[in-house]
């Protein structure tokens, strides 16, 4: 028995890595962005080496979970890690842009198998009264991938090469394939099914239309020009396209049968609204305090410090309380915190001090926290063995979709507000009197500590002001997803997992 548990103990902590590497990928490599379009070139192609990632991982997420039901976690977690290895030896090999968004795709094709079958793999893995806790510690690796993903790529650009953002996740992924290949023994049946591959082709077209539709509309070409158009015609013929497709498949990649069950469809729901309430404040907190109180942009990891240390809190707390108390008792209480904070973030202003957008974003974090653990296990619920990969995958890509759209509609919201507000503060005298190098448009590029020393205190004060107005113009707008968030969460019902303690264990380690 106690070698069983040992073993358990190696898998999810193969698990754990899995996760860590997945979920930092996007926030080490932010960091380093500058240095590496310094380097390689292709300013104008830079938003691809995230898009690429993010395309990837979203359309994978409910294939490979899917996948996971159908022919076995452990071979698609594995191939995960390989792809997502695969793609960081090749991504540290890229000498141009292009090459890297490329290579970024091939490791968001590994993510998009990791995150979803992780969580699976830990509900099926350790006996109910267990899942809580583990529950818990997986969401709180989600909290502190936010916070060191970037402290290690501003480090590891600065001090040693930015190649060494993908290559450090070699050892961490060998370390995880050898936990999971050699200490994980699946003994759940799976059903060998007919791949959805018209669906699967449809989901994978419809993602590719709207992340395309949303990271080129109002760069490089206008919201209402022909192309922009064009791709979200393409995203809502594929997404009917694929509704339809899944109606009569007889193994859908998602299930839509499955949100009949009200504890399931209100977790994803959630996790979609809560996901673009809380992408805003990551977003926008660090580019607020350094437009008003100055300082660096790679000190970004420790401006979110506080909000990541209150999700880690409330993700831990959540996965422990599970046991005891229902999934709403702990959503609602959380989700109230979390359309506070919001609330609260509208009342900055130039003149706040620093200690309160610290006890703000504590706040925002307390209240997001207990959903990276908690929903997790919610969406699982419900469902047999056969079915909680599916289940799992399509939580966590409402989740990326919610976050995706989120961070492009919140962002056309402050671009626009914040040039409103120039136009109103600045004549045309003041404009002439800034460094050529400064771009009103770009709120990152007149935030550089080097650049505001050579523009007049005067206008400084007056960019600074149309700044911080913008941003809690956009908080404002967050308010929205967030009190979604919460009316959905009254809709759980009353289950909790204990309930599930002895319903259906089936050690699948030992």
């Amino acid at each position: 028995m106690s070698a069983q548990r040992n073993n358990v103990g190696i898998v999810v902590a193969g698990l754990l890595l899995g996760i860590l590497m997945a979920s930092m990928d996007n926030t080490i490599v932010a960091t380093a962005m500058g240095t590496i379009v310094g380097e390689l070139g292709g300013l104008d192609k830079f938003v691809w080496v995230t898009s690429a990632y993010m395309v990837a991982e979203m359309a994978g997420m409910p294939i490979f979970g899917k996948l996971s039901d159908m022919y076995g976690r452990k071979k698609f977690f594995i191939f995960g890690i390989l792809m997502f290895m695969l793609g960081s030896i090749l991504c540290g090999t890229a000498t141009s842009i292009v090459q890297l968004s490329i290579y970024r795709a091939v490791q968001g094709i590994g993510g998009g198998a990791l995150v979803p079958i992780a969580f699976t793999i830990m509900f099926d893995a350790v006996p109910a009264e267990s899942r809580g806790k583990l529950g818990g510690l997986f969401g709180a690796v989600f909290g502190l991938s936010s916070i060191f993903g970037p402290l290690l790529g501003a480090y590891i650009t600065e001090y040693i090469h930015w190649e060494w953002i993908f290559y450090i996740n070699l050892p961490l992924g060998l370390i995880a394939f050898v936990m999971i290949a050699f200490f994980y023994k699946e003994s759940v049946q799976h059903s060998k099914q007919k791949i959805d591959w018209g669906g699967a082709v449809a989901l994978v077209g419809a993602v590719v239309c709207l992340m395309f539709a949303l990271e080129l509309g109002g760069k490089n070409y206008a919201w209402d020009s022909g192309v922009i158009l064009s791709l979200f015609g393409g995203f809502a013929v594929l997404v009917i396209a694929f509704i339809l497709i899944e109606r009569v498949v007889n193994e859908p990649i998602i299930k839509f049968s499955m949100f009949k069950d009200r504890l399931y469809w209100s977790s994803n729901a959630i996790a979609m609204f809560s996901g673009a309430a809380f992408v805003t404040a990551s977003v926008y907190i660090p580019i607020y305090i350094q437009g008003v109180f100055g300082g660096k942009s790679t000190d970004s990891g420790l401006v979110l410090l506080p909000m990541m240390v209150g999700s880690v809190v409330t993700a831990t707390m959540g996965g422990a309380l599970m046991m005891k108390t229902t999934f709403r008792s702990l959503m609602i209480p959380t989700l109230a915190l979390l359309t506070v904070g919001n609330i609260l973030l509208t009342t900055l202003g130039v003149e706040s001090h620093r200690y309160t957008v610290v006890i703000f974003m504590i706040l925002v974090g307390l209240g997001i926290g207990a959903s990276f653990s908690v929903l997790s296990n919610a969406a699982i619920f419900s469902f047999p063995p056969n079915e909680r990969g599916t289940a799992s995958a399509t939580l966590n890509f409402l989740r990326s979709l919610g976050m995706t759209i989120g961070i492009t509609v919140f962002g056309i919201i402050q671009s626009h507000t914040m040039m409103n507000q120039f136009a109103s503060l600045f004549s045309a005298d003041e404009k002439s009197q800034l460094p050529k190098e400064v771009n009103l448009s770009d709120p990152r590029a007149i935030l550089a500590p080097e650049l505001r020393k050579h523009i007049p205190q005067e206008i400084l004060d007056k960019i600074t002001s149309g700044l911080s107005y913008s941003i809690t113009h956009t908080f404002a707008w967050a308010i929205i997803p967030s009190a979604l968030a919460l009316f959905f969460a009254f809709f759980m019902g009353r289950r909790k997992l204990s309930e599930m303690e002895h319903a259906d264990y089936t050690p699948s380690s030992h």
